[in-house]
């Protein structure tokens, strides 16, 4: 806690902030999914050790969801022989052993998902059962269309990248043109990362290279650009191609990943684009060590997906329960869109292979505190990670724990609400956050003012209510030089 930022941070007890209703809402019903997720795979179990520990862990769970809704202690993680235990008891008894309803938002929302990792951890038949997983495939499963129309506009654009990259100067283009149609197409595939498992699909129907070398950008995305209230993608984008004409061999950039399901496919989409295109020479995905935050990624979820684009059609055709409880048959492939799918298969799975797309999990990413911990808690991630040439944090809880959480005015610069990640740290990082939470900083003067007064924005109520929908948006770039 001694390097946190001295701004104050998001509460539980605070009635203004999203983290009341969370402690007091979402959390209850989360708890009881994964009640209701064990309980179904107990249910299925022949083994008597799996359904005794699977009866136990389903109890456990039911004593979490009383203490939170009653507004119980925090008590002590039990040792589950990782490193990280100790840490979050240490700042358990330094908060004073709050309760549920009153204790710091992130550091009580990263509490409750690792004691729930804890009741797996300690038992000898589910130590590795992620009780989100059921989640996470659906997803993919769900974002059927969106994949199937990304998969065929992706294929074009590499094949026309990788034509081009043989085909001699046309007399017809200058640099600047080549370049300015570069940019465009940068910024559309970050923008379809940064809405995730929101995008629409009528963000994708334009995509194609030749809109780009056209210069004319989808009007669907030039629509959902008013929702990005900061949006820096043409400096991150600048300090990439810059290194890309210096020559510099080894180009690295990291994902510190969000979700699984379709957004880990956009993330997949925009790693291959960097690839391809020569952006980056190299893609380091940073994973989740356990199951978190419902749908984050673990390593088990990278290679889950990567399964389902292997074989599509199977994928796609066999039935859920979801679809033998409503009595319906998915609709097959076409042969085009197993082609196309099988096609990022082929080029992602090739990428792993050689080295060029590499998946570094590690414990610091789950651990209870603010990402102003890094350089101190994990000085030998913080040194791997200054090697990259950009850091691309996706989703809300890393852009809540990049600026630790904490009750910023909406005006602080994004590089000092960083702290030591910020300034003259020498890590470029790139935030792609749609907001579902309180913090907020970078933005122009009198824009949150703005926001609040529109419908259900809050209005005078002192609640930043328009930041807790996934409507809006923010990209954010510190170059850490200045």
């Amino acid at each position: 806690m001694e390097f946190d930022t001295k701004t104050p941070l998001w509460s539980t007890a605070d009635e203004l902030s999203f983290a009341y209703p969370s402690a007091r809402e979402r959390w209850p019903v989360i708890v009881t999914a994964a009640i209701d997720d064990v309980h179904r795979s107990t249910a299925a179990a022949s083994d008597a050790g799996v359904i005794e520990e699977g009866k136990r862990i389903v109890s456990d769970l039911a004593k979490l969801k009383y203490e939170l809704q009653h507004g119980r202690q925090l008590t002590p993680l039990p040792d589950d022989g990782q490193p990280d235990i100790a840490g979050y008891n240490q700042e358990l008894e330094q908060r004073g052993n709050p309760n549920w309803l009153d204790v710091a938002w992130l550091y009580s929302e990263c509490y409750m998902y690792r004691r729930m990792n804890s009741l797996f951890s300690l038992s000898k038949h589910w130590k590795t059962y992620d009780i989100f997983a059921r989640q996470k495939t659906a997803s993919i499963r769900s974002s059927r269309p969106a994949i199937l129309e990304l998969a065929a506009k992706y294929k074009d654009i590499v094949a026309q990248i990788e034509k081009d990259k043989t085909a001699p100067p046309s007399e017809s283009k200058s640099a600047d043109e080549v370049e300015a149609a570069e940019k465009l197409l940068f910024i559309e595939m970050c923008e379809i990362c940064l809405w995730g498992n929101a995008t629409d699909l009528s963000l994708l129907t334009n995509l194609s290279y030749v809109d780009f070398q056209k210069l004319q950008g989808a009007e669907a995305r030039k629509a959902s650009e008013k929702n990005i209230l900061v949006n820096d993608l043409p400096a991150a984008f600048a300090a990439l191609r810059e290194l890309q004409k210096e020559g510099k061999p080894e180009r690295r950039v990291d994902f510190v990943l969000d979700n699984a399901g379709f957004e880990l496919f956009v993330d997949l989409i925009l790693a291959g684009y960097l690839l391809t295109s020569g952006l980056a020479t190299t893609i380091v995905l940073h994973p989740k060590t356990i199951p978190w935050f419902v749908s984050d990624v673990v390593p088990a979820d990278f290679s889950a997906l990567l399964n389902a684009l292997a074989d599509p059609q199977t994928f796609y055709t066999s039935l859920s329960d979801d679809d033998k409880h409503a009595e319906r048959t998915p609709k097959p492939l076409s042969d085009q869109e197993v082609d196309n799918v099988k096609f990022l298969f082929q080029q992602w799975s090739t990428f792993h292979a050689e080295g060029q797309l590499v998946l570094r999990p590690n414990t610091f990413w789950t651990e209870g505190g603010s990402f102003w911990r890094l350089p101190t808690s994990a000085p030998d991630l913080w040194d791997d990670l200054k090697k990259s040439e950009l850091a691309i944090f996706k989703g809300d809880l890393n852009y809540r724990k990049l600026t630790g959480d904490a009750m910023w005015p909406a005006t602080t610069p994004f590089s000092q609400a960083l702290g030591p990640l910020g300034g003259s740290s020498g890590l470029r990082v790139l935030a792609l956050r749609t907001c579902k939470g309180d913090v907020v900083v970078g933005l122009p003067e009198g824009r949150d003012e703005e926001l609040r007064a529109m419908e259900g924005g809050g209005g005078d109520s002192g609640a930043r209510k328009w930041a807790w929908t996934g409507k809006w948006a923010v990209v954010e770039f510190s170059d850490g030089v200045s």
